[in-house]
């Protein structure tokens, strides 16, 4: 309930950060307390190199491959990314690979798909990443084609020219389960070219560590975009992600922020830190200022179960 006796209805998905040192039995183990928890959805970020202070080890997974393991390992919760940046796969090849993961999990995945930003990880691997204007190009080139794949008829070809990729009589196989595509979810903080995109291309849009007021002006941008270009914007889901510490007491809050290395006031201030009743509490004040009806909970101590179970018993069954 929220401070006023009212249902919350915002669904919880489970968001991991495996380049700050996991490996694939870790999330497997995650995703399936995920699953048994009653949790709507597993979530990891694409990325290749830790950031901060932590050793990383004992070195980065794959996202898709991940995603492929926990499809066969998993029967109920959604799966996917947030975010799989664009400067990392040609678009017809993340194409492929989403459509094949959709098919190994019987139709549940999702794709989130951002521009790339990260410098050192492309530094460290060897990954052009172009300057800001060229990489949102090539992203709006790449939800162009990979969405332009997974809608073309079986049979017909696919056909795209644009500045950055070029593809001539593509058969546009494999399919998705999902038709016509697994839903996209785009995100960010930009105000004219991402709410443009996110009204073309987004079921779902995203805003990440982002205070309330903040989060409110931009959904309100991508409403005002979809509005412009004749769709309704209610089916945008909005949907936020914050980092999770939560305590029956304050001295279990007190050892989940240090494992994280994190203060508690600050996790209180810019997360969803506190007892089961503060944070039911924030999401639903919110959920009352920005509209959202889907929240990411990002997990950083991947060897803390119980606190998973601790969200899903008294915090999950208050939200609806």
């Amino acid at each position: 309930m929220s401070r006023t006796g009212t249902l919350v209805l915002v669904e919880l998905r489970i968001f991991t950060e495996p380049q700050q040192g996991a490996t694939y039995d870790d999330l497997l183990r995650v995703a399936k307390v995920t699953e048994e928890a009653g949790f709507d959805a597993f979530f990891r970020s694409d990325h290749y190199l830790k950031m901060g202070g932590v050793s990383g080890l004992p070195g980065p997974t794959d996202a898709w491959i991940t995603l492929a393991g926990l499809a066969r390992e998993t029967s109920r919760i959604r799966l996917g990314t947030l975010v799989t940046a664009a400067t990392f796969r040609h678009p017809s090849v993340l194409a492929i690979s989403v459509a094949q993961v959709d098919q190994m999990s019987g139709g549940r995945v999702e794709l989130g798909l951002g521009s790339g930003w990260f410098a050192d990880e492309h530094r460290a691997y060897g990954i052009e990443l172009p300057d800001l204007g060229e990489r949102f190009d090539r992203y709006a080139e790449q939800l162009a084609i990979i969405t332009g794949l997974w809608q073309t008829p079986v049979g017909e070809t696919f056909d795209f020219t644009g500045k950055h990729y070029v593809l001539q009589g593509s058969p546009a196989l494999p399919k998705p389960v999902q038709q016509p595509g697994p839903p996209v979810i785009i995100g960010g903080a930009g105000k004219k070219r991402t709410p443009a995109l996110a009204a073309r291309y987004a079921h779902e849009f995203n805003l990440p560590f982002t205070d309330a007021e903040t989060a409110a002006a931009q959904f309100d941008r991508v409403a005002a975009a979809a509005r412009d270009i004749g769709r309704d914007p209610g089916e945008i889901v909005r949907s936020a992600a914050q980092v999770l510490c939560v305590g029956r007491d304050e001295a279990e809050i007190a050892r989940r922020a240090a494992a994280i290395g994190r203060e508690v006031d600050e996790l209180r201030t810019n997360g969803l830190a506190g007892t089961p009743a503060e944070v039911v509490d924030k999401i639903g004040r919110y959920r009352e200022t920005t509209g959202i009806t889907r929240l990411y909970l990002q997990v950083l101590d991947l060897s803390d179960l119980d606190h998973l179970e601790l969200v899903a018993g008294e915090v999950a069954t208050q939200l609806g």
